[in-house]
């Protein structure tokens, strides 16, 4: 078993604390404050659009898993990757009054070695072996590009 620890913290920055004014931003701290990022809510919740969001968060989570795991795979299949993008998309979606990431989009585009359906199928194990896609009950997609 692995331990995967955050710190989180917010303030009001001396702003009154109503649903209007108080301030969304917030700091996270990763591997005991060794790497940090701002975030803020979505701006549709007042936040601060130059700051990821918890739902770009949940994207940009499985997105780089499914990368992680794709190298991964490469390695052990001696294909050799020169490089991985991906334009990946999130929908925020009311199902029955209850909003949640319905479904992730993934479209990687990989340039390596490898031909179009052995590179398929390292997408399909990359998907298969995903921690972040196996955690979640958001439909994940990947749609190589």
């Amino acid at each position: 078993m692995a331990e995967h620890k955050i710190r989180l913290t917010w303030n009001d920055g001396g702003k009154p604390f109503t649903y209007e004014a108080y301030p969304r931003e917030h700091q996270i701290a990763f591997k005991d404050g060794q790497d940090r990022m701002t975030a803020s809510a979505s701006p549709a919740y007042r936040g601060d659009g130059r700051h990821g969001d918890p739902e770009d968060l949940l994207v940009a989570a499985l997105s780089s898993c499914h990368m992680l795991s794709l190298l991964a795979i490469c390695t052990k299949k001696k294909v050799t990757v020169q490089s991985y993008e991906d334009d990946a998309v999130g929908f925020l979606e009311n199902d029955g009054g209850k909003l949640w990431i319905t479904r992730v989009i993934l479209r990687p585009r990989v340039v390596c070695d490898a031909d179009a359906a052995t590179l398929e199928h390292i997408h399909h194990l990359a998907h298969e072996a995903c921690f972040i896609a196996n955690s979640v009950k958001t439909t994940v997609t990947v749609e190589p590009r």
